[in-house]
């Protein structure tokens, strides 16, 4: 799953790429790799798998992980296909979910690409080059429909009722997302179409160092604009973070934090808010040879999780195994756990929940 990350140029998109990339700043185990010069692979921090290695021992620990993406900055005109529109908007269709940095805050020796800092605007700009993007899309949709459900078909009179209502909405500057649409009809008619502005978003508020623990203004004002969203906003001081990134050893880069009034590095946040964003749960294996925690969408069932070891443990699957993440670490031990008749065994119908330590019988 991929998160883009957006925005115009010289909101610190880049930096907060390269911040993600520097595996020894956000804790004491977090790499990262590189899959293509703008495509990076980060671990979703996560304190429950500490605990399982304090508690397992095991010869290693593989965390989970999310793709972010680098996207090449937006301007105006962009869905005409102005600077590198066209490129810009084929990577973020790509995207599973966006992240959208703003500039909040000022700095005269940054230069903004339309003089002066306005985040709200900022906003507003690239918002309208995505909306128009998905009014293309409407529209070539609605002249397809329109034409079967003049021959009165009900479903496409049905289908064109809802094509106008997302281009009424379009139109009015409101992005799918946030446009009133019953669940079956998203579902049904909005889902296949695969809109950008229906992508969920995350706003990532880029801040000066003294507004890191606490926001500002600039933050308090994207927060009005983006409530009727459903939107998350994360605080995040990018360039602060960077120079964190900077420093040799973890207690360095600990103390740092804390003369910030910070408990941990932003991008952790952020990185567990794209997680959630991209609507992704953990469950996790624990044994000697290694703890890991593995990703699936919220709702897997224990078949579907198995599968994301391997697709034999799906299409041969038995049973799971089940230990719920505080009864493994209350107990302290899978036999403990055992011993005190915690550990469930589950079936195919099972839906697993976040955090489920888990083992899987299979025959193939």
């Amino acid at each position: 799953m991929k998160a883009g990350i957006v925005g115009l140029p010289n909101v610190g998109k880049s930096t907060l790429f390269n911040c993600l990339s520097n595996a020894k700043a956000q804790s004491a185990n977090f790499p990262f790799c590189t899959i293509e010069p703008n495509i990076g692979v980060v671990n979703v921090p996560d304190a429950r798998l500490q605990k399982l290695e304090s508690l397992v021992d095991p010869e290693r620990v593989l965390p989970a992980t999310v793709e972010i993406v680098d996207i090449a900055g937006l301007v105006k005109g962009a869905s005409k296909g102005e600077g590198l529109g066209n490129q810009f908007l084929g990577n973020i269709r790509e995207t599973d979910a966006i992240l959208h940095v703003l500039r909040c805050f000022n700095d005269d020796n940054i230069v903004h690409v339309d003089g002066s800092v306005d985040p709200i605007r900022d906003k507003e700009t690239i918002d309208m080059e995505l909306q128009l993007k998905d009014l293309e899309t409407v529209d070539k949709k609605l002249d397809k429909v329109k034409r079967a459900a003049k021959t009165g078909n009900k479903e496409a009179q049905k289908e064109e009722a809802v094509l106008l209502k997302l281009k009424a909405g379009l139109e009015a500057g409101t992005s799918v997302r946030a446009i009133d649409i019953s669940d079956d009809d998203r579902e049904e008619y909005v889902k296949p179409l695969q809109f950008i502005t229906d992508k969920p978003v995350m706003y990532v508020c880029n801040v000066d160092e003294a507004a890191a623990a606490t926001g500002n203004d600039y933050v308090e004002k994207v927060k009005a604009a983006v409530a009727q969203e459903n939107a998350e906003v994360v605080v995040l001081a990018v360039g602060t973070e960077a120079d964190i990134t900077e420093l040799e050893t973890y207690e360095e880069r600990q103390m740092f934090l804390e003369d910030l009034g910070l408990e941990e590095p932003g991008s952790a946040k952020l990185i567990r808010g794209a997680y959630k964003l991209l609507d992704l749960e953990t469950y996790f294996t624990a044994g000697v040879k290694e703890v890991r925690a593995w990703t699936i969408p919220v709702g897997a069932t224990a078949p579907q999780a198995a599968g994301v070891i391997h697709t034999d443990f799906e299409k041969g699957f038995i049973r799971a195994e089940v230990i719920a993440y505080n009864d493994y670490v209350q107990f302290g031990s899978e036999a403990k756990v055992k011993e005190a008749g915690k550990m469930r065994v589950e079936g195919k119908e099972y839906i697993v929940k976040d955090g489920d330590v888990m083992h899987f019988r299979f025959n193939v």
